[in-house]
């Protein structure tokens, strides 16, 4: 079965990007030319999902609005002759994009916003993608690469990146079957670990497939750590019905919910970027020669 949904959590406060998003969004912050939230968006659209589901808070109209037609705008460049730029805001999201939304009213963890969109994915495989976790490739997507897995093995799959030993206490850390066809199975995962308890350096980052089998699951998963419904416990308890691949993907990974990591991504897409790449890395070289 066809991945054909995404779900974005994004009902997160932001509290590493303060006072930014003090009531900015910070899916809405800028990198270049275009919020974050649609670079995970167009992600999705690579891999040929066409249904958006948006796990957010009250608070966070400015997504919803981000994705809605703004008329009065489209008139307005409409009449000032801007054809290039009224495509550009008539295309967000593409036609044939269906958008949808539902409140997580509770900040209970990312195991329980993954779960607010149970009504909404109809017993279908879905994907799941972490904002916050920019990831470039310049030929084929993260979720892209992912799909080619989940369409090999039909079972759920996640993103792994090979992180420094000092960091591991950040993230869920996985511990392998090696695939003798090069795509390992997970055997174990484990909730930000201490250092020297971690069983490798693999970490999870924010991409996702899973198998509706993941949502009964949820549903009966406790409160883990820092009280919430963690997608981590959730996932080991799927290694006891199904099997769960790995996807090493290839690419540039840039931590966008803290400070540091919006910068780099910022100077390294304004790099890439057609219209101001040169003229930026021009700037750069003259400001270091300062």
């Amino acid at each position: 079965m066809e991945i054909n949904k995404a779900v974005f959590p994004v009902a997160g406060l932001g509290t590493r990007t303060l006072p930014a998003t003090k009531v900015l969004a910070k899916e809405m912050l800028t990198l270049v030319d275009r919020p974050i939230i649609q670079h995970a968006v167009e992600e999705a659209l690579s891999a040929g999902i066409r249904e958006l589901i948006f796990v957010t808070a009250e608070t966070k109209r400015i997504i919803r609005d981000h994705f809605q037609a703004n008329e009065r705008l489209e008139r307005e460049l409409e009449q000032r002759g801007k054809q290039e730029l009224l495509e550009l805001v008539k295309n967000i999201p593409p036609s044939g994009t269906v958008c949808r939304y539902v409140i997580q009213h509770e900040p209970l963890g990312l195991g329980h916003a993954v779960l607010c969109a149970r009504p909404l994915l109809d017993d279908e495989p879905f994907a799941v993608i972490l904002p916050d976790d920019l990831i470039y490739h310049d030929e084929r997507t993260c979720l892209q690469q992912m799909v080619d897995v989940y369409r090999e093995k039909n079972a759920s799959v996640v993103a792994v990146e090979n992180v420094a030993r000092e960091q591991v206490s950040r993230y869920g850390i996985i511990e392998t079957h090696n695939g003798v066809d090069g795509i390992n199975r997970m055997k174990s995962i484990v909730e930000k670990p201490a250092p020297d308890k971690a069983p490798s350096t693999l970490a999870v980052v924010g991409r996702y497939i899973f198998t509706p089998r993941i949502m009964p699951l949820l549903e009966t998963t406790p409160r883990g750590a820092g009280n919430e419904i963690q997608l981590t416990d959730a996932i080991a308890a799927l290694l006891g019905q199904e099997d769960v691949y790995l996807c090493e993907f290839r690419g540039r990974r840039y931590d966008c919910g803290s400070i540091l990591g919006l910068m780099k991504a910022n100077v390294e897409y304004a790099l890439r970027h057609e219209a101001v790449g040169a003229e930026f890395r021009s700037y750069l070289d003259d400001l270091i020669k300062d």
